[in-house]
């Protein structure tokens, strides 16, 4: 928990002065709008390798200023003046940013916004000159409107988004982002680094190319049908909204997590022919049971992450200084469900220090406990209102 190695920088209690963000596509335009909104002290540079989005990105004031990755001013205001690197790149081209920001030298903050991890992280550790000050990042957020034309400030409000520290990962480092997530909106999850390919799958790849896949089925027959397309409204042009997404990046998406999203969509099949079988066989009980079991899952999907009280839960947790036992922690709460508003860190001696977790009224505090405590550690949990942790420093 202390940072003393070279090229980890010191706390800032969670505020950052000076951002760039790499990348001013949806994504990057969006985070870029939206910290000028929560922050508008934070000075905000960004890159992008089309003038036309710089100068958009310009004129909207989402930036203070927007230049080619390749101009040599961008080097020296990273490395003089940030302390927060964003790579909001499609997935293709963050290891050529990593190797940049490498070849600079520089010693910040650095996180990236890509779907994939296991590809990013493997090639940070041995390109970045200080690859503890890497935390791997993803907003489970988008838009059919690609580009900076479909960014928007509130694009992220009420998301999730993914952090994935490690063992190395300093304990201030996380804090910090966390603190500049949620204060944009957005709800932190912690997935150790070698799960997120395989979760993210399930969640948000497979659905892409099942929408995609429904989508290529009803534009078959609608030539046959020539009503199809005007009854495809409703829940169908819901569910196949993803399907308008860049074929460019989901080919990327989909090649640089082929091992994950292979198995899933091989799993979509087997459930896909467990109905087919079934409906050719006239077995009414297997369909109903199948549909059931989904209704049942989908029913017990929160209906948002936000608290449905004010109430707040303040957990304790003494730690001592040994490697990554702050992701351990984290990752333990987000298993059990539970949303972490607010984290602290507070030294008690250059070894020692206090992990201070305010949770919302959601998950299994009851699970929490139990698998801190399995994993070693002495736990105390305190209510908290919302008006008192509102004055807590």
């Amino acid at each position: 928990m202390t940072e003393e190695s070279n090229g980890t920088s010191t706390s800032h209690n969670g505020h950052f002065d000076v951002v760039c963000i790499l990348g001013l596509g949806l994504i990057g335009a969006s985070l870029a709008a939206s910290l000028q909104k929560a922050h508008p002290s934070t000075v905000i540079y960004g890159a992008d390798t089309d003038p036309a989005t710089c100068a958009e990105a310009v004129s909207r004031g989402w930036v203070d200023r927007a230049l080619d990755p390749q101009d040599p001013q961008l080097r020296q205001l990273v490395c003089d003046q940030c302390d927060l690197v964003v790579i909001a790149t499609p997935v293709p081209t963050v290891c050529d940013y990593l190797r940049l920001l490498a070849e600079w030298g520089y010693d910040g903050i650095i996180t990236d916004t890509a779907s994939t991890k296991a590809h990013i992280s493997e090639e940070a550790q041995h390109l970045l000159p200080y690859p503890q000050n890497y935390l791997p990042g993803h907003p489970m957020a988008g838009s059919e409107v690609n580009g900076i034309k479909g960014a928007r400030a509130d694009l992220f409000q009420g998301a999730h988004w993914i952090l994935c520290p490690d063992a190395d990962t300093p304990a201030e480092h996380f804090t910090r982002l966390h603190e500049l997530i949620t204060s944009m909106g957005a709800r932190v999850i912690s997935l150790p680094r070698q799960d997120h390919d395989a979760a993210v799958a399930i969640v948000s790849h497979v659905p892409h190319f099942t929408a995609a896949s429904l989508m290529t089925m009803a534009a078959r027959h609608a030539d046959d049908q020539s009503a199809l397309m005007r009854l495809a409204a409703g829940g169908f042009k819901d569910s196949t909204r993803i399907a308008a997404g860049s074929p460019r990046l989901w080919t990327g998406i989909a090649f640089d997590n082929a091992p994950a999203l292979s198995q899933g969509l091989e799993e979509m099949r087997q459930i896909l022919g467990q109905f087919s079988q079934a409906i050719s066989e006239g077995d009414r009980e297997t369909v109903t049971r199948l549909l059931g079991e989904a209704a049942s899952a989908r029913r017990a999907l929160p209906a948002a992450w936000v608290p449905s009280t004010e109430d707040l839960l303040e957990v304790r947790i003494p730690m001592r200084d040994r490697k990554g036992v702050l992701a351990e922690a984290t990752t333990i709460a987000s298993s059990v469900g539970c949303n972490i508003q607010s984290i602290e860190i507070d030294h008690v001696t250059e070894d020692s220090a206090v992990l201070s977790m305010i949770l919302t009224d959601e998950g299994d505090i009851g699970k929490l406990s139990l698998q801190l405590i399995k994993a070693g550690f002495s736990v105390s949990f305190a209510p908290l209102s919302a008006k008192e942790h509102s004055h807590v420093d």
